[in-house]
């Protein structure tokens, strides 16, 4: 990959996840994370993230759906992050994990609506 794809994949995880989890990121690691940074950045973000196929309000909420199959509560947060940044809306995400009841159980969807709950009163607080 190159240092382009790289600098417009850290772009786009900035515009998603927002520029303090992101810097945090990319500062925090060490020797032996700064390959799977460069990689997370270069790959997920540069060469999938940057696709004009789907808008990143698409992506958001298609990311929110996996994730949530394949349980992964960190990540599901982040992401909700990102999805509200991307115009997501409450009710659309409440729509997500519901549809994913069906096809991933209730606990994960338990969990989905648990931490969106969470993230929402955290973005409350900041208004």
């Amino acid at each position: 990959m190159s240092k382009e794809q790289y600098e417009k994949g850290l772009a786009v995880r900035r515009a998603v996840l927002g520029e303090e989890h992101v810097n945090a990121s990319v500062s925090n690691a060490d020797a032996f994370s700064r390959p799977l940074q460069q990689l997370v950045t270069e790959n997920a973000w540069g060469a999938v993230w940057t696709r004009e196929e789907l808008p990143r309000k698409t992506r958001s909420m298609i990311t929110l759906a996996m994730l949530t199959a394949l349980n992964r509560p960190h990540e599901i947060k982040l992401h909700l992050h990102g999805a509200l940044r991307n115009g997501v809306t409450r009710e659309e995400i409440r729509e997500i994990f519901l549809h994913a009841s069906a096809y991933c159980g209730w606990p994960a969807t338990l969990d989905g609506f648990r931490l969106a709950k969470e993230v929402f009163a955290e973005v409350d607080a900041k208004v």
